[in-house]
């Protein structure tokens, strides 16, 4: 059967690469993988209700698995919320050191017990960081292929795209279910991280209302 795992966050690219994914396989399996990092009971509960809204029947069931940052990523903002990026600093600020690694080597070994070959990533242009480059994806796809004696291949469709190009292409989906933020206030975005701010320049560079709610309004 033609199928794949989509690694999925809850953001606005992952979530909707799930949704054009539907049109691509047979079947389609949403994959999350949780670092228990400060945003993630928020980013899940958006997600759920994102999925829920597609309701096709080649959509498998959202997979959950456990992979934890906490012991090297114990003193990071991202554990601990202190001095949080804002909306004037760098995309250096937002870096978490071997995500894509972790994410896709767990992912290729539930896909290779599934026997599912392809694992698919909401990656766009311009990120700049080492784990997100097609020469990554290439060699990653060989070894992960080789250490597990099946063939796993890693794909990046929106590569080619930036934040506004996809909320262009998915301007009819729930996207205000997507999420973002870096310092949810309870469910909602924090209007001020530099997730938020990107979140918004996005919106208003594809010209799409965003029905997002956040807690601070304005870029």
């Amino acid at each position: 059967m033609n199928s794949a795992c989509v690694l999925v966050s809850g953001g606005i690219e992952s979530s909707v690469l799930v949704n054009d994914a539907l049109g691509r396989y047979d079947q389609v399996t949403p994959v999350y993988i949780k670092n228990y990092l400060r945003w993630e009971d928020t980013e899940i509960f958006c997600l759920k209700n994102f999925l829920r809204c597609l309701k096709q029947q080649n959509l498998k069931p959202l997979v959950i698995l456990d992979l934890t940052m906490r012991d090297l990523y114990e003193s990071h903002w991202s554990i601990t919320g202190i001095k949080i990026p804002t909306g004037k600093s760098t995309d250096d600020s937002v870096y978490l050191p071997g995500r894509n690694i972790a994410f896709l080597s767990k992912t290729a070994v539930y896909a290779s017990m599934k026997g599912i070959s392809v694992i698919e990533i909401g990656v766009l242009k311009g990120n700049p960081f080492p784990d997100s480059t097609p020469k990554f994806f290439k060699k990653m796809s060989g070894l992960l292929s080789m250490g597990l004696n099946n063939k796993i291949e890693v794909r990046a469709p929106f590569q080619k795209m930036r934040k506004e190009d996809v909320i262009a292409y998915a301007r009819k989906l729930p996207l205000e279910f997507t999420f973002s933020c870096l310092n949810p206030k309870g469910y909602e975005h924090c209007g001020e991280c530099n997730k938020c701010v990107e979140r918004k320049k996005a919106f208003f560079a594809a010209g799409v209302f965003d029905k997002t709610k956040y807690k601070k309004a304005g870029i």
